[in-house]
């Protein structure tokens, strides 16, 4: 067997290879979209794409279960645009490759886009299926989860008709979601000036990679490098040992996830050059000793690089260091209500220059809003002091916990009764979309859950095979089970 279309449950599989053939990075929906509309139109149920982009597609209950409450199966149709540098590929063009290694489905050196695209092929296979047993069916395929959550703060309070929330984004199986973090994005934008390149200096490209990287959310606690701390790090010890200056750097990609990879054009002295080039391959072992088996494939090595045109000024590069390395970033606290979930964290996800300005850009997330909203303003204090300019912006809610859901009792009930062992009811420091659907629709019930994936928003983002028919089993029983009205 080679191709997932092969797999079973098959119309869940095949609905998820159609998926994997169009690209749909976060803010180019636009061929996704038209597939799923096209795709519930063809079925003859009632679609709607609403002002944003989100499709929303109706199916009626099976005879005899009208009277159940309405369900909305929820996922979001956008994907994380990630791949390894050395990998070609157009994510706004070009299809997932994919392949099947040791129970698991991946990609060829790029997001595979399980996340969320089997919760997407979950609906679209309740939708297709002339053999399930069910209540009235809302499908609900939101855009731009990703880099934004704009579908879900687009939809329209009126809008949808059902009473339970069913969103398949969850990461886990076995694991029932009852909350979730709140988020926002904060940007420092230094603004630099252009100096003319010392003589008697040679040009390298520093390189950063080999990091795993992962979800900002779900990896945050794992113990991972950052690059940009680690290439900042490195920076410093070039600047204060061997006059080192900075010309251009380029680390990390989306806000969401864990930097991997970062790339810096410097020079240096012509004098200490070979005590840099000696130190740079010492600290790949620092690098490596301090992380361990956390990071076996970390890289850090310099090569010759073309002469820049300018440096950055030294002021704008020294307040860079700074704000960098005062920049939190990784757990801040852990959450003392569920034992082991992470409540407050920050990513420092991308460093940037590009003409005149170097821009810094981070995520941080909390269980609490307070507590997310006091670490975004200690990080504009950083990034103020070092002499940027700083904004928080998009901030998204929370999901409080509901312990007393009604649609978390039925489906505590299913499962042991399907696999003879309790859920595990969690909290997630991910951020998922109910915290603001919620707040639109404040009656919904409301329940996370999924298959188990593993490293998303990384090149190693993997979808356990065995767990999807497990998720698939699960849904249709819950589904069955639905109250009444």
């Amino acid at each position: 067997m080679d191709s997932i279309k092969d797999l079973q449950p098959n119309i869940v599989w095949k609905n998820f290879y159609s998926l994997t053939q169009i690209p749909r990075p976060s803010k180019h929906e636009e061929k996704v979209v038209a597939f799923i509309k096209k795709f519930g139109e063809d079925l003859g149920l009632e679609t709607i794409v609403d002002e944003i982009g989100n499709v929303i597609i109706r199916k009626p209950a099976t005879p005899g279960y009208e009277n159940r409450k309405c369900v909305i199966l929820q996922a979001h149709i956008d994907m994380v645009p990630q791949k390894n540098s050395d990998k070609v590929h157009d994510f706004e063009k070009d299809p997932i490759i994919t392949h099947i290694e040791n129970g698991w489905v991946k990609a060829d050196g790029t997001t595979l886009g399980s996340d969320n695209g089997l919760g997407a092929s979950a609906a679209m296979a309740v939708l297709e299926s002339k053999d399930l047993v069910h209540g009235p069916i809302e499908a609900l395929f939101t855009i731009d989860e990703e880099t934004g959550m704009t579908g879900a703060n687009q939809l329209k309070p009126g809008v949808m008709q059902g009473d339970i929330l069913l969103n398949m984004d969850s990461e886990t199986e076995g694991e029932l979601y009852v909350g979730c973090a709140g988020g926002i994005d904060t940007v420092g934008t230094f603004h630099t000036t252009k100096e003319n390149v010392p003589a008697e200096t040679t040009a390298y490209q520093i390189v950063v990679k080999g990091l795993k990287g992962g979800h900002s959310g779900m990896d945050i606690n794992l113990g991972r490098a950052n690059a940009n701390k680690v290439m900042n790090a490195l920076l410093m010890m070039g600047y204060e040992n061997f006059g080192l200056r900075l010309a251009t750097i380029n680390g990390g990609s989306l806000r969401n996830a864990i930097p991997r990879e970062s790339f810096a054009i410097v020079v240096v002295p012509n004098a200490k050059k070979n005590e840099f080039e000696a130190y740079v391959k010492e600290y790949e072992t620092i690098v490596k000793e301090e992380f361990g088996d956390k990071e076996p494939d970390a890289a850090i090595y310099v090569e010759a690089a073309s002469a820049p045109d300018f440096i950055i000024d030294a002021k704008s590069f020294c307040g860079l260091m700074t704000a960098v390395a005062q920049h939190p970033n990784g757990v801040i606290a852990m959450s003392k209500d569920f034992e082991g979930t992470t409540e407050t964290s920050s990513n420092l996800a991308i460093v940037k220059s590009e003409g005149d300005t170097i821009m810094l850009a981070s995520l941080q997330r909390s269980l609490v809003d307070a507590s997310k909203d006091k670490l975004a303003e200690q990080i504009r204090k950083v990034l103020t002091n070092a002499g940027a300019e700083a904004v928080s912006s998009g901030s998204y809610p929370g999901w409080k916990p509901n312990i007393d859901s009604p649609i978390l009792n039925t489906m505590k009930a299913v499962y042991k009764q399907l696999f003879n062992k309790e859920a595990k009811i969690m909290v997630v420091h991910a951020g998922l979309e109910c915290g603001i659907l919620g707040s639109k629709y404040p009656n919904w019930d409301m329940m996370s859950f999924g298959p188990t994936l593993v490293h998303p928003h990384s090149p190693d983002e993997a979808l356990n095979i065995e767990s999807v028919g497990l998720f698939w089993q699960f849904l249709t029983e819950t589904l069955k089970n639905v109250p009444e009205k």
